[in-house]
């Protein structure tokens, strides 16, 4: 599809990322939240989403949510969590795993933390031991994937851990959902929390959450929060017909309900994964053939976003190499790994292989002028 509408840049971020031209355009008209063509779409978009990860729709169903991410987050472990009963097991492996736990900390939940590190995939075996041992864990959460590295974690094999120990389980699939295939009622996941402008190629504003209804049922009158209480936004969505307790973002809900448009146009996810990967192979074996070298190995990565060690050159600065590759018509993430010099490239949005081979081009340029090496 050729663009209508002028991009300054690409972003090569995992969200929010580089979106159609029709997805912008549809912002273009205002609704109003009482309107009962606008609800009706509301409807329409939380059936579309449980389209995509979920076979049997009698058991599951979705809540829209305002704000970032991260408030989507809030809101599962804030309403799923009981203060006296309940104990959430944190898996981490990154810094949005480890935001988990801050959002737990804050609330004054009880918690535990595996940490395996930034760069480590989790220990399965130490997994099992923990919930053989604590009988007190209710809950386990995850990051599908952890954007500070790239890095997939195997929620196929944690899912069968704890789901032997009859645990809830909770999956932040903020980065993944819409663009890597996950079933998941196969999976018997609990909650499972992503946002509009990620794979689905939305724009920022709100995020949803597919929830087993049962499990959900148990969050009434359990949030720690007005404005994030989860049961209390389903159950005025599903008596309301679609409308939201609070002020809804009208065109971001406009733009998301066009993205799903498209990414049904597409071929759905795998269509779109496929996309991703491609992207992703050209990135990594260019970037290879020039030097630089990924931070995971090929079995670690997702097709999301790829972490890159910086050159060791004293001539690199990576400011200067963000500001040449913008001029270009790139943005690029730095990293986020603490202790490596890293910087990241994202894969996904409305993005193909034509730009990723500009970028190449754009990349050995930098070289040429001696910004990298």
């Amino acid at each position: 599809m050729e663009n209508k509408i002028e991009r300054p840049y690409i972003l090569l971020t995992p969200g929010p990322l580089t979106t159609s031209d029709t997805v912008k355009e549809v912002m273009l008209k205002d609704w109003c939240t009482w309107d009962k063509e606008y609800n009706e779409l509301v409807q329409s978009m939380r059936d579309k989403i449980l389209n995509i990860g979920v076979k049997n729709k009698e058991e599951y169903t979705t809540i829209l949510m305002q704000g970032s991410g991260t408030f989507v987050v809030e809101s599962v472990i804030g309403s799923s969590i009981r203060r006296e009963q309940d104990k959430i097991l944190i898996i981490v492996n990154g810094v949005y795993g480890k935001r988990i736990v801050e959002i737990a900390n804050v609330l004054g939940l009880s918690s535990v933390e595996m940490n395996f590190g930034e760069t480590s995939e989790v220990n399965l075996e130490l997994l099992k031991k923990m919930l053989e041992t604590d009988k007190e864990i209710s809950h386990v959460a995850v990051v599908h994937c952890e954007t500070t590295t790239g890095r997939l974690n195997p929620i196929e094999k944690i899912s069968k851990i704890v789901k032997k120990y009859n645990k809830l389980f909770i999956v932040d699939a903020m980065s993944s959902f819409g663009g890597i295939d996950i079933r998941i009622d196969d999976l018997k996941i609990d909650f499972l929390i992503s946002s509009a402008n990620k794979c689905i190629q939305g724009v920022p504003g709100f995020g949803f959450v597919v929830a087993n209804k049962k499990s959900l049922e148990v969050c009434k009158g359990n949030a720690k929060s007005l404005s994030l209480d989860l049961y209390s936004q389903w159950d005025t969505m599903e008596k309301s017909g679609g409308k939201w307790r609070f002020t809804s973002p009208t065109h971001v809900v406009r733009a998301f309900y066009q993205a799903l448009l498209e990414l049904e146009a597409e071929g759905g996810v795998t269509a779109r994964e496929e996309r991703y990967t491609k992207n992703h192979d050209l990135l990594v074996n260019g970037m290879r053939g020039l030097g630089f070298k990924t931070l995971l190995q090929d079995s670690e990565m997702s097709p999301i976003i790829t972490t890159f060690y910086s050159p060791k050159s004293s001539e690199f600065s990576f400011e200067k190499f963000y500001k040449l590759l913008k001029e270009k018509g790139f943005v690029i993430y730095p990293g986020k790994v603490s202790e490596s010099d890293t910087f990241r490239i994202g894969n996904i949005g409305e993005i193909n292989s034509k730009d990723m081979e500009r970028l190449l081009k754009s990349i050995v340029e930098c070289l040429y002028w001696k910004l990298c090496l």
